[in-house]
Formats: structure tokens, C-alpha cells, sequence
């Protein structure tokens, strides 16, 4: 197992008291293997990411559990061995890539800067790799764009530019945090395959973070669900498609539109809203919004529990 997450556990220090971001996240990624993380806004899936890399803002901290690289706790190393595996080892695809980029430096800088930094290449290596690299996902003209700017950049370029900074140094892990976020349709189906087939390409280990079911449906080989700073469900992703087991992932599934479903029907959604994590309902944290609850759900947190198959869901009551 190349990446091993256990118990994981994050707070922010808010004005209203500390609040719990991460609450005992586990999950593992194998090398050449696709994990998908969903789950609504609020859930916990960025701050999870980027408690991986170790790059949470000052009012964070991590006070428990393991991030494991090839067996080395990544938690516990040194910030000048943390180097050799940020960027080198594991890379991200940050949300937003007007803001991942820097607006005052060409993309030839940003795209050799880690070549030269994590590969030792020389300037003139470096520039020749960065045209290669922007040609292999997909930019027309990539030695021209060496010496543009983000801004002269349509949103889609300006993502696979993200996207080759971070395949650059041939990372054994690829992080994307919602690599299509405000791209068209069209645009959208480019990236995932892109991102796949570079996947496959390396056969390196591939998380992509996502509130969009269907891309996790098309490309992933495992899901986890999270809700509340939790995963509350993860398996094989055809298995939980066709039978999900938590009541938040039945919700989450029945809520996305279907070709096969009537014209004139309601699309069904989940009732409320997410809980503030500063202040999480006693019991379990989706109570208010199931449709199953039962007394028990009140009084207990439940943990995820193995239902056979590589699958497991943290609910009393089994849909399945």
C-alpha cells in the first residue's frame, strides 16, 4: 500500500471554539489505483488533502493519527525531509488554478521551478522538459506559452497548466482537489481523461476530490463518502453505486439526475443543510437529515463497520 491515512484528526482554532475538520479518517491508496472523495461542501475532503501534504493554514493543526508514505509517517518527519516528498513524491491539483497559479510570473517559471527544484535539472533542461510537458496535456503552441501569463490563459489551459506542474517531477501520487471546478461540460470531460490517462501512463496513485458523482463513477476503482469531518461509507465504486449502504450515500445518489427517469419528476435532495462543525449534534452527525434515523442514532456515534466485499459504512441501520 503505497498511502496509508489513519485516524486522522484535524481542528481549527474559530472564534465560536475549536472545531473538528477531520474526525478519524482512514483510508488507503495502492500504487495505479484511483480513489475518489466526495461528499458535500464542509465534509472534510480538502482539509484531508492538504493534511496529507501538510500544508493546513496556522489556525490548523493535525492532533492525531498517521499519514504513511511507503511506511514513513509523513506526520512526523522534519520539515527538511517533508521536501523530498511534497511536490517529489506526492503532488496536487489545487481547486481553483487562477489562484493555484501566480498571476506575476510567466508560466515558464512556475512549470520549470519544480523541475529545477525537485529534479536538479539545469535552466535549459528544464525549459525544454516544460515544453514537453505542456505538449503532453494537451496546450497548443507550448514553447509560446512559456512566456505568457495566467491571465492570458483560458480557464482550461490554465488548469492543465496545474496539472503538468504538478506531473512534472513524476510523482508515485497525484492529489486533484476539484480539477474541474468552474470549466464547462466539454472542458470538464477533458481533464478527467487527462488526468486518466496520465494515471495510467505512470501508473501512479490517483485521489481525486469531487462533489460530482459522475466523474467519480467513470474513473475511480474506490469511493469514499465523507460528511461532517467523516467517511461515513467507502467500497469498490460499482458496488457502491448499485447498493450503498449509509443513508447520506443513498442521498447523495438518488439525488443526481437520470436519463431513464421521467421528464416532469422532482429531482429528489437531501432535506437541510450540513452541520457547522463547531458545533455537531449529539449522536450521529446526519441525524436531522436522515429519513432512517432510529433512536439509537441519538444517542451513539456510529464507526464504520466492514459489510463484506471491501466495503464498510458507519450506520446502524444497514440499506443494503
Amino acid at each position: 500500500m503505497i498511502l496509508s491515512v489513519q485516524q486522522l484528526e484535524v481542528e481549527f482554532a474559530t472564534a465560536k471554539g475549536l472545531a473538528r475538520a477531520a474526525r478519524g479518517v482512514s483510508f488507503e491508496v495502492d500504487a495505479g489505483e484511483t480513489l475518489g472523495i466526495v461528499g458535500e461542501s464542509g465534509s472534510g475532503k480538502t482539509v484531508t488533502a492538504l493534511s496529507i501534504m501538510r500544508l493546513l493554514p496556522p489556525t490548523a493543526r493535525i492532533i492525531g493519527g498517521s499519514v504513511e508514505f511507503n511506511g514513513r509517517n509523513l506526520l512526523s518527519v522534519p520539515d527538511r525531509e517533508l521536501r523530498r516528498y511534497r511536490g517529489r513524491q506526492i503532488s496536487m491539483v489545487f481547486q481553483d488554478s487562477m489562484t493555484a497559479l501566480n498571476p506575476l510570473v510567466t508560466i515558464g517559471v512556475q512549470v520549470t521551478e519544480g523541475l529545477k527544484t525537485h529534479l536538479g535539472l539545469t535552466s535549459r533542461q528544464a525549459k525544454h522538459r516544460a515544453v514537453e510537458l505542456l505538449g503532453e496535456v494537451g496546450i497548443p503552441e507550448p514553447d509560446q506559452r512559456l512566456t505568457q501569463y495566467p491571465h492570458q490563459l483560458s480557464g482550461g489551459l490554465r488548469q492543465r497548466v496545474a496539472i503538468a506542474i504538478a506531473l512534472g517531477p513524476n510523482p508515485s501520487i497525484l492529489i486533484a482537489d476539484e480539477p474541474t471546478t468552474a470549466l464547462d461540460v466539454t472542458i470538464q470531460a477533458q481533464i478527467i481523461d487527462l488526468l486518466k490517462s496520465k494515471q495510467e501512463e505512470r501508473q501512479m496513485a490517483l485521489i481525486i476530490i469531487t462533489h460530482d458523482l459522475g466523474i467519480v463513477a467513470g474513473i475511480t476503482d474506490r469511493v469514499a463518502v465523507m460528511y461532517a469531518g467523516s467517511i461515513v461509507e467507502q467500497g469498490p465504486t460499482d458496488q457502491l453505486f448499485t447498493q450503498p449502504c449509509h443513508p447520506y450515500t443513498y442521498g447523495l445518489l438518488r439525488s443526481v439526475p437520470r436519463l431513464d427517469g421521467e421528464i416532469y419528476d422532482r429531482l429528489p435532495s437531501i432535506i437541510g443543510s450540513p452541520p457547522p462543525i463547531e458545533s455537531l449534534p449529539g449522536g450521529c452527525p446526519f441525524r436531522p437529515r436522515c429519513e432512517f434515523a432510529i433512536d439509537r442514532c441519538e444517542q451513539e456515534v456510529p464507526t464504520l463497520v466492514d459489510n463484506g466485499q471491501g466495503s464498510a459504512a458507519a450506520c446502524f441501520v444497514n440499506l443494503r
